[in-house]
């Protein structure tokens, strides 16, 4: 009978798992970033994020994964089981729109990647302006979301697992490289380079406090592979084992990473543009430095691309799935339950596709590309965090009543009492570290109002978007529709105003007539297009011949 159930299903192993998991958690451009804000002084905190945070969040979800392992929606699942449908409503929806900043910032990434391999450098600025780029990332995240329904678990697994080995191996080799060419003689670029420079020297500064939220951002998302629990064989055992193997993969990256990067790079005079173009500049360092030319920064190049790929893939699936596969219906309007003939939520697609055009308008705000990559990242370093804070709430909760659940047959931290005091400390950990993270960290005077203003208003937005969600569902359920026609056109009026104002922002009125300004008004055009259809996604009836909408 089991060999008959192996044959009709298709699991998937749970080394698989770990790398499809493994390319949504840490990547070289997390270490990259970080370095970006602390210099040497990263490899600390890392050091300490990875005994006091990395593995006991692990740990946790190894927990709580062998704990539900039957439930399909990952925190979703948790956190209704846990606190109730209503809490896990929120959680499912906060831990999903949170996502999709970083959905968009992968798609940059991907541009960035293509702008390397065509033009052999990091300038993307000389290349196109603000309103291409982002219309080109648009194009990326929106062929990419219509594609998913090609994405089954197969090819999910194929390329993640070649996006998440490829992307590790090509790490490794850089710290394997750097420790021959230290071997070598080779020069180190920072001085000095002893252990003093990796200590911090005002660690309880407000400045460098504010930087660990983005620390929080590149090490979590382990979680994301709780969805695919069902995929599994042994769920219960192996999932922790995948967990296990993400969290050695990820204090390797981390570690010897950024002291490689100490190497090449000097820790007290960084480049501007390091966390857009880090990456490719540690690549194309480390190969001319060995006489290989620029073939180990295309190779890297493809590399990178190959795995942001993958992150999309991931991202939009496994997200998406912990958001709807596991909410109570009565939270969402109808129109965000619909499923097509493969099961896919095709209008949850439509919303993530609004809400990602709206932040990458957003980010139009901000004067050159490299500010709006930059301001991407603080913005995860926010809103990451506090999506997080739901899986230890989540698990704090499973301590303080173990006895109405199941015993897992992975457990951390056998003693209840001492399992909630260690949820409490993360859940506090990272709420204060999420609380910083509005702080701009990477910002010129010229900037800092603008990033310090959208670091506000994105998630006061996600909130606002949140508790509509119930009040719609509500309205549409009493009246079989959320709003009548007026009330509909009326607040398309005012959204398409806003869109206008917002994206518009900073072009001049001279050019207006000619062929500069069109890739700002064509972005003003989308961003119009998309919050009509936001309006119309989330109010409309769904029944055809009706007149109120």
């Amino acid at each position: 009978m089991n060999n008959e159930l192996d044959e009709k299903n298709h699991y998937i192993p749970w080394f698989i798992i770990a790398l499809m998991d493994f390319v949504t958690v840490i990547g070289f451009d997390d270490i990259i970033y970080n370095f970006r804000n602390q210099g040497l002084v990263a490899l600390f905190t890392w050091v300490l994020m990875t005994f006091f945070y990395v593995i006991p969040y692990n740990l946790i979800v190894a927990h709580m994964g062998s704990t539900f392992s039957d439930e399909g929606g990952g925190i979703t699942s948790w956190m209704r089981r846990t606190n109730g449908d209503t809490v896990g409503y929120f959680a499912g929806w906060f831990y999903w729109i949170t996502e999709l900043p970083y959905v968009v910032d992968v798609a940059n990434s991907v541009i960035i990647s293509a702008g390397w391999i065509l033009n052999g450098d990091g300038n993307i600025q000389s290349h196109m302006g603000n309103a291409w780029f982002g219309i080109l990332s648009a194009f990326v995240f929106v062929v990419f979301i219509w594609l998913e329904h090609l994405f089954k678990n197969k090819s999910l697994e194929v390329m993640s697992t070649i996006g998440g080995i490829a992307m590790f191996g090509m790490t490794v080799m850089f710290v394997i490289m750097t420790f021959v060419g230290l071997k070598q003689g080779r020069p180190i670029a920072t001085h000095p380079f002893n252990l003093q420079a990796f200590m911090p020297k005002h660690f309880w500064s407000f400045r460098f406090l504010s930087t660990f939220g983005l620390f929080v951002f590149a090490m979590n998302g382990s979680e994301m592979a709780a969805p695919y629990t069902g995929n599994m064989k042994h769920p219960s055992r192996d999932f922790p084992k995948s967990l296990k193997m993400i969290a050695i993969m990820t204090m390797f990256l981390t570690l010897f990473g950024t002291f490689s990067l100490g190497v090449y790079f000097n820790a007290h005079h960084l480049p501007n543009d390091l966390k857009m173009n880090g990456n490719y500049y540690a690549f194309q360092l480390i190969g001319h430095q060995f006489g290989l030319g620029n073939t180990l920064l295309y190779t890297f190049t493809v590399t990178q691309l190959l795995y942001d790929l993958a992150q999309l893939a991931i991202l939009l699936d496994g997200s998406t799935r912990i958001f709807l596969a596991d909410v109570n219906k009565r939270f969402l309007p109808k129109q965000l339950t619909k499923k097509n003939s493969d099961g896919l939520p095709i209008n949850g697609y439509w919303l993530t596709t609004a809400i990602c055009g709206v932040i990458m308008a957003l980010g139009g705000l901000l004067p050159k590309i490299n500010d709006i990559f930059n301001w991407l990242l603080d913005l995860n370093g926010i809103v990451s965090p506090f999506a997080t804070c739901f899986l230890f709430w989540a698990f704090m909760m499973l301590r303080r009543h173990s006895d109405q659940f199941k015993t897992p047959e992975y457990t951390y931290i056998k003693s209840d009492k001492l399992g909630f005091l260690v949820g409490l400390w993360m859940f506090g950990v990272t709420f204060i570290l999420a609380v910083m993270g509005f702080f701009p960290t990477d910002s010129d005077p010229k900037t800092f109002a603008t990033m310090l203003t959208l670091n506000f208003a994105v998630p006061a937005g996600m909130i606002i978007l949140g508790f509509m969600m119930p009040w719609l569902a509500k309205r549409q359920q009493a009246r079989g529709a959320a709003f009548s026609v007026r009330g509909w056109q009326i607040i398309t009026v005012l959204l398409a105003i806003g869109a206008v104002a917002a994206v518009s922002y900073g072009i001049d009125v001279r050019l207006f007539a000619g062929l500069a300004a069109l890739p700002k008004l064509a972005l003003v055009i989308v961003f119009d297009l998309l919050a009509v259809g936001l309006v119309l996604l989330i109010t409309r009836n769904g029944r055809k011949g009706v007149s109120a909408a």
